[in-house]
């Protein structure tokens, strides 16, 4: 009788655990790559540490080592959170994402760079000349400015870095001859590495990245994960975190997370629904 009860104990607490780990698994955070690997998991981990113990759901940084595989994961519902620009796409839009956040940051752009000391002084001097782009997602990366190039009949010859910075650094290093990248991210990097550069074009102005939640997320997480991100700022270890992280990619703005929705970004849609670019294959 005893050796039942010891039984039945340990199946009791096998199940009891093996329900305590499913209800603890943590809830996957997407983050497009604009940097590299190592320096997007210094700037968010604290983040994502930090809002998960605040609003008790578990939240993961989880990227691939290129934004297009990063938003395939994305696509294929891996995602519970997901900070990005790109499921504004018609054909993404269906998926269900929906804006939750954005952070508090003026808006983006999109520019053409070129080294300091280039020959090349506007982009009709781009004409058949090899031209960096991050990758075939990225929207002010590649969407806007490739839109901006076909509608001035200039044809380049683009070639992908993987991510915002490794486009500049093709630059910087003589790779190629211009990039079109994330201005903002761009200030950044020269920055932290000391880049002396040109732009030859920059684009109207496009809202921040938002954080999307999945369609499958049950609201009252999804409440507890926004209002958790928008009240960091007014707590003490939530400010030191938001200040480790500003310091990280050498911003001149701290970092702050404010409400934000679909209907901010009706433009991007709308950008979609109308550009002349068509799907790139990497």
């Amino acid at each position: 009788m005893c050796f039942k009860r010891l039984v039945l104990s340990v199946v009791l607490f096998g199940f009891i655990s093996s329900a305590a780990s499913a209800a603890e698994k943590p809830n996957y955070f997407g983050v497009i790559n604009q940097r590299s690997i190592n320096l997007t998991a210094k700037y968010w981990n604290p983040i994502l540490n930090y809002i998960s113990q605040t609003s008790g759901v578990p939240l993961k940084l989880r990227m691939a080592k290129t934004a297009p595989k990063t938003t395939a994961m994305t696509e294929r519902g891996e995602h519970a959170f997901v900070y990005t620009n790109h499921m504004f796409t018609e054909q993404r839009d269906k998926i269900g994402y929906r804006v939750i956040l954005r952070i508090k940051t003026p808006s983006i752009n999109s520019t053409i760079i070129v080294q300091r000391d280039s020959p090349i002084k506007s982009l009709q001097e781009l004409q058949a000349q090899h031209v960096a782009f991050p990758h075939s997602n990225a929207f002010v990366g590649y969407w806007v400015p490739m839109d901006h190039l076909i509608r001035s009949g200039i044809t380049v010859k683009p070639s992908f870095a993987g991510n915002q910075e490794g486009a500049m650094a093709q630059v910087q290093h003589g790779k190629t001859v211009a990039a079109a990248v994330n201005k903002q991210v761009l200030e950044r990097y020269a920055r932290r590495e000391n880049m002396q550069y040109r732009s030859l074009w920059t684009s109207e102005p496009f809202l921040s990245i938002p954080i999307m939640a999945h369609p499958d997320m049950q609201q009252d997480k999804v409440d507890a994960v926004r209002t958790a991100f928008i009240e960091m700022k007014d707590s003490p270890k939530g400010r030191q975190i938001l200040k480790a992280s500003t310091a990280v990619i050498k911003s001149k703005q701290e970092l702050e997370f404010i409400y934000a929705d679909d209907k901010d970004y009706a433009n991007y849609k709308s950008f979609y629904r109308n550009t002349v670019v068509k799907k790139q294959s990497e």
